[in-house]
């Protein structure tokens, strides 16, 4: 069970302005019951099926479900879909279930073949089609390996000893990961970006996903800032989505992609982070709404009560010299977009450059002083209209 009062986990809304998008009725009903399944990462599910196939390979007989253990001393039940023998080998699947969590990987196809070989004790395990490989640094992972985390490698281990105690005296135990669709789910992930190429990572470090959890999502801005950090980047460019990300490429062509983080609505974690790691300088970039939350002092835009104030924006139309009608107006607007209307109407354009300073205010106070920041914001058709340090 999820949402209990006083949990560290923020549910992710997904309710992007810039995507369009909004959760399913009844996942908002869940959410706001704290009655969102839970469930289980890649690296669990590959430890179940490797388990499992095993456990055939010793006894001759198939699996219908596997318990797998999990860090923290806990474990996990997972059915197993199939059972599959070649020669001396056996291949197991078991489908992973991430729960109520939108997670790309959910429904992924998670293989293992297992094998004896004559080096007693020893455990071998290595990805094939499907699972990704490491072409970056920044990853804590050796260039060239297979995308497998460490808590994951030690799961994986843990269930072959589990599974093959007494064979491992005498025989070593391979194990080859699959994932049939991994390549096509990769794309849908930071996988390419973060220059994990050709599959899906082994992931988890419970074992256990959170439904809409931060955890996930504050992973992989750490992990994507490691991975600029070890490119020998100073600078990043922090995007709230995919859109403002493209627009983002686009005014800067020259950068590497590495040097893109997508910080979704974790600002001020983001900017906290990149000085914590010593980088230079960071571009924050994104669009009216998650700015002016920014520029509010919400550190966290998607939390709960942290709708944009109307008398918030009100005030900076009057550092603009706005007539009073027209701040009345913007007080009686319905979203961040529609105060961008009556701007544009007016042709209060300095009012963009302000909220940009504002920002600028916010993020240099909370990350200090040793962290330079750009804030850059942009119309929906991409257009830079409010800058600052201009």
């Amino acid at each position: 069970m999820v949402g209990k009062e006083g949990d560290e986990q923020f549910y992710k809304e997904l309710e992007l302005a810039e995507k369009e998008q909004e959760l399913p009725p009844e996942i908002r009903d869940k959410m706001k019951k704290g009655a969102l399944r839970t469930g289980y990462t890649t690296g669990t599910t590959a430890s179940a099926a490797t388990k499992a196939a095993l456990h055939a390979l010793i006894t001759d007989n198939s699996l219908d479900q596997v318990t797998v253990s999990l860090p923290k001393g806990r474990s996990a039940t997972l059915k197993v879909s199939w059972t599959r023998r070649e020669g001396n080998n056996i291949t197991c699947a078991v489908i992973k279930d991430g729960g109520d969590d939108p997670d790309a990987t959910s429904g992924a196809e998670i293989c293992a073949t297992v094998s004896f070989n004559e080096h007693p004790g020893r455990i071998e395990i290595d990805g094939g089609n499907g699972v990704g490989r490491v072409t970056k640094p920044g990853l804590g992972l050796e260039i060239g390996k297979p995308a497998i985390n460490s808590t994951p490698m030690q799961m994986l281990r843990q269930a072959v000893t589990e599974a093959a105690r007494e064979q491992l005296k005498t025989k070593g135990v391979e194990v080859l990961l699959t994932v049939p669709r991994g390549e096509e789910i990769a794309k849908k992930t930071d996988n390419p970006r973060l220059g994990i190429l050709g599959g899906i990572s082994i992931l988890g470090t419970t074992g256990i996903v959170m439904p809409y959890s931060t955890a996930s999502f504050a992973a992989a801005i750490r992990q994507g800032l490691d991975v600029a950090i070890a490119a020998g980047a100073d600078s990043v460019v922090l995007t709230t989505g995919g859109r403002s990300e493209d627009f983002a490429k686009a005014l800067f062509p020259t950068l590497p992609e590495h040097c893109f983080v997508q910080m979704g609505d974790f600002a001020g974690y983001s900017v906290k982070q990149c000085a914590n790691k010593n980088l230079k300088k960071a571009t924050i970039a994104g669009f009216i709404g998650k700015l002016t939350k920014m520029a509010m002092g919400i550190k966290q835009t998607h939390v709960a009560g942290s709708h944009v104030n109307m008398e918030f924006m009100a005030t900076l139309a009057t550092q603009c010299q706005a007539s009073g009608s027209v701040i009345e107006e913007i007080r009686h607007a319905n979203t961040a977009r529609h105060v961008s209307e009556i701007i544009n109407k007016q042709g209060l354009f300095d009012y963009y450059g302000l909220m940009c300073r504002k920002v600028h205010e916010q993020m240099t106070s909370h990350a200090g002083s040793s962290l330079a920041l750009d804030v850059i914001m942009f119309e929906f058709d991409g257009r830079v209209i409010g800058r600052y340090p201009s």
